[in-house]
């Protein structure tokens, strides 16, 4: 292209490039790029024009070329695919009239900042410092698939939309999918009309998404399965509506979604089945607005209040080490009875470990009587009886001050009765001196003896209340074996 075929605008563009130094055709930096479409003749660039600086140009000695453009309207399209781009590219508040194409390209660096585009088709591009589409406005599918970025990708404050043609109607609009990003992911305050496609993607760093708002209503909002980041995943404040996915993901560090609202009615809102995570946190959040499902998943510590879980929860097989804040059992355990596959048994024995680990024994207890009470309700009728009858009594074991309570009951009543009312002596010259107290204590412990059961015989209805004694001691000694038996075991 010769110099002569420019418009004075492009003139400044190809006068600048060999230096690197900055056009800007704004009126002031206040100035966006949404009305670009009215932008006239003095500030359009040829998308060939760029690309044949890009793709051609050189730089001058002791200079570093590149593009650097504020305010342009670049008419046509700039297509870059498969090229080997050396320059960078800077071009913020400008507005394309066509989708860039950068796929399979190898690019130095690729600044969009606060531009308005129709969409970027740059799958599988390789970036080897940087991509930023902050406060970007993109009406169309932004394709990144298999890209290889060496830094960072930032697209804070983006807002990006689904495209208008018929092919890319129910293509989702942000695609990441299998991304190599060599950092982090910032997208705070982003905003996606339909689903953000992360699976699969490997990013060294964090991924943040503080204040983002991701908006697939009985869709997915975020579709992040088998995500590997290096250390975070932040989401607070984070707005989804559709289904959040990280099916299968590996999080080392944190996955904060504190103050999160997640929400898809009637479906799935949050799945994080079969994933390994540091640290989960639902702190202060509102009730997720759908199912949860955590089967399968292990966190070292899971932060939720007990508010924040909605009607139905699928955790069948997922582990946790410490569970926050720390509340009483009793707070806990209604979470258990949500479960959408019924009676788990190994969900009440996490809960109970977790209470173990920081050292709450009776959490833990309160725990595993739950499990058994929880488990007596799954037997037929006829069954129950027993269970219902170490529960009363010695609550499975886990309860013995009952059976001292029930023992010193029965012990004074008997007492009082028989002190009131002597038996009478079986053998009147050879029994011996009759006492209240031992006689009962003789009655209701079946192994230990004070010789006072055969040598007096009451009657009426003294007499039933002596049987009413052996049976209850040997109905507690049975059921406080059984349960310390059950205790020790699980010790």
């Amino acid at each position: 292209m010769e110099i002569n075929d420019l418009t004075p605008a492009e003139r400044r563009v190809w006068e600048a490039f060999p230096r690197g130094e900055a056009v800007d055709f704004r009126e002031s930096p206040e100035e966006t790029s949404h009305d670009g479409a009215s932008w006239g003749p003095g500030r359009t660039v040829r998308a060939e024009v760029l690309r044949a600086l890009l793709v051609g140009g050189s730089a001058e000695e002791g200079h570093v070329a590149g593009i650097k453009l504020y305010g342009a309207k670049i008419s046509g399209k700039l297509d870059l695919k498969y090229a080997v781009v050396d320059h960078p590219i800077r071009m913020r508040v400008c507005w394309f009239e066509r989708k860039p194409m950068m796929y399979g390209a190898q690019l130095r660096a690729v600044v969009l900042g606060d531009s308005t585009l129709p969409g970027l088709t740059a799958a599988t591009v390789r970036v080897e410092v940087v991509l930023r589409l902050s406060c970007c406005r993109i009406d169309g599918p932004v394709r990144l698939a298999g890209a290889k970025i060496g830094g960072g990708l930032f697209l804070q404050g983006a807002v990006i939309r689904p495209g208008s043609l018929p092919d890319e109607v129910d293509e989702p609009p942000l695609q990441l999918n299998h991304a190599e990003i060599g950092t982090d992911i910032i997208a705070g305050g982003l905003t996606v009309h339909g689903e953000f496609r992360l699976n699969g993607a490997t990013i060294a760093g964090q991924v943040s998404l503080d204040g983002a708002r991701l908006v697939n209503p009985g869709g997915i909002a975020l579709h992040a399965e088998t995500l590997a980041v290096g250390s975070d995943v932040r989401g607070h404040r984070l707005h989804a509506e559709g289904m959040v996915n990280l099916t299968g993901a590996r999080v080392p560090g944190q996955v904060i979604l504190t103050r999160a609202s997640l929400s898809n009615p009637g479906r799935v809102a949050l799945r994080a089945s079969s994933a390994v995570m540091g640290e989960f946190w639902l702190r202060k959040c509102p009730t997720i607005d759908g199912i949860v499902n955590l089967r399968r998943s292990q966190f070292d510590m899971l932060w939720a209040e007990p508010s924040v879980w909605p009607p139905v929860v699928r955790a069948d097989g997922l582990s946790y080490r410490l569970l926050h804040p720390h509340l009483p059992a009793e707070e806990r355990l209604p979470l258990l009875e949500r479960e959408e596959d019924g009676y788990l048994p190994y969900a009440y024995e996490q809960l109970a470990a977790s209470y173990r680990t920081v050292g709450d024994e009776a959490g833990a207890r309160t725990a595993q009587l739950a499990k058994l009470r929880r488990h007596r309700r799954t037997r037929p009728r006829h069954t129950r009886l027993w269970g219902l009858l170490q529960d009363v009594t010695v609550g499975y074991g886990f309860r013995p001050l009952r059976a001292a309570a029930w023992l010193l009951a029965l012990t004074v009543t008997g007492t009082v009765a028989y002190g009131l009312a002597p038996p009478r002596a079986l053998k009147a010259g050879e029994a011996p001196e009759f006492n209240p107290l031992f006689y009962t204590l003789d009655l209701m412990l079946p192994i230990i003896g004070f010789g006072q059961e055969g040598a007096f015989a009451p009657a009426g209805w003294y007499q039933w209340l002596s049987y009413l004694l052996i049976v209850t001691g040997w109905v507690l000694a049975t059921t406080t074996a059984a349960g310390v038996s059950r205790s020790l075991q699980r010790q």
